[in-house]
């Protein structure tokens, strides 16, 4: 028996223009897109509807899986709270952000808790539990001495289809401002002066010896299984050339414009975190994502942090007119699945997935907020044309 679903009276965002009209979905793809409505079907009452977000790096499963620091969730049970709270912010497919590389004097192995998540992400998904279509995205911190066997482990993991490289050194791309560092770790971690001059002391030394040749060797790797390579938080155009050298065509975070502008000549896609829009500016006191977008320099936005962050931020660029619904779509669907290549998906066009968000724009008055603004309301999701949220 062949499915079909049709979605009117919707404010259909295609690839480079808004249209009120109808999507046809069969057998999971989207059949057609005609403008104007019609009298059956599913009435969208003028709602938006996008194509379903990609999202390339969240760190939501991991504060699942450990909601408090030594405090570990059941694997699955994480992954299923991280992905209900992902799709209900109109995300179809996810890149589940997992640590390679365990910190000097870690209680717990990053490397065992990303296969414990790993694991849980392929028993939930064969399980048919999952929302959104899950891969993941090895966060590899290239300074710590047991990176790079800890990617070799994952080698016949066929969800691996990102990996990004990393470096936390105090003193260097995100924490170049040490005290700022220092902030965030005695705040966090609650460590005393001297426990932090130690623990920096710590992975600078460990820095000195293995960034460089872990960096080397996870790309090679990388490359040869057909892995797309990111890199995290340069900083200069030394780093971006870095990188660039070793086959990189992603650009998560960089911290400066200098570090964007060669990204971007360099033929890298940025990444920036939707959470620095929204919250106006960056928690590390890096670059602004809205400083980059002005330049040209941003190409997609990830959740980072917090999963609804995204749709937040397109909602609020284009109600001041720093980009259009369409463009903003770019930034959260198409874009980031041209840089994996995923090319059945990230639009609204015919053959294509039919992933989509039903998404209304719902205005907050002045004194129930600060100030006046609007917030985007998903109200349901796709997934190859079943409802999943």
């Amino acid at each position: 028996m062949s499915s079909e679903n049709i979605l009117t009276n919707a404010r259909v965002v295609l690839l480079d223009e808004v249209v009120t009209g109808t999507v046809v979905v069969r057998e999971g793809r989207i059949a057609d897109i005609d403008a104007g409505s019609v009298r059956y079907g599913e009435d969208l009452d003028g709602d938006y509807l996008l194509p379903g977000i990609v999202e390339l790096h969240t760190d939501h499963l991991e504060q699942h899986f450990e909601p408090r620091p030594g405090t570990h969730w059941d694997p699955v049970a994480a992954v299923l709270a991280h992905d209900a709270q992902l799709g209900a912010s109109g995300a179809t497919t996810v890149f589940d952000a997992v640590r390679l590389g365990a910190t000097p004097n870690a209680k717990d192995s990053a490397p065992a808790n990303a296969h414990r998540l790993a694991d849980a992400i392929d028993h939930a998904a064969d399980a048919g539990l999952l929302r959104a279509e899950h891969y993941i995205h090895l966060r590899c911190e290239v300074s710590a001495p047991d990176c790079l066997t800890s990617f070799e482990s994952f080698e016949d993991a066929p969800r691996v289809r990102l990996a990004s490289l990393m470096d936390h050194t105090p003193g260097e791309r995100q924490y170049a401002d040490v005290e700022a560092f220092r902030t965030y770790m005695i705040g966090k971690r609650h460590l005393t002066t001297a426990q932090f001059d130690d623990h920096v002391a710590s992975l600078k030394a460990a820095s000195a010896v293995y960034a460089a040749p872990h960096r080397a060797a996870i790309a090679r790797q990388a490359r040869e299984r057909g892995i797309t390579l990111a890199t995290h938080d340069d900083a200069t155009e030394a780093h971006v050339q870095e990188s660039a050298a070793l086959g990189v065509g992603i650009a998560e975070f960089p911290t400066t414009v200098e570090a964007a502008r060669a990204a971007v000549a360099a033929d890298q896609l940025v990444v920036m975190g939707a959470p620095n829009i929204v919250r106006g500016g960056s928690q590390s006191g890096n670059v602004a994502a809205t400083d980059l977008l002005a330049l040209g320099f941003l190409h997609i936005l990830s959740s980072d942090y917090v999963p609804a962050s995204p749709l937040q931020a397109v909602v609020r660029l284009a109600a001041t007119g720093a980009l259009t619904v369409e463009q903003g779509v770019r930034l959260m669907s198409t874009n980031p699945a041209r840089a994996v290549g995923l090319t059945d998906r990230g639009q609204i066009a015919p053959g294509l997935r039919a992933d989509l968000v039903r998404v209304h724009v719902h205005p907050i008055p002045v004194g129930v907020s600060a100030d006046e603004h609007r917030v985007p309301v998903v109200r349901s999701v796709w997934r190859e044309g079943h409802r999943v949220a």
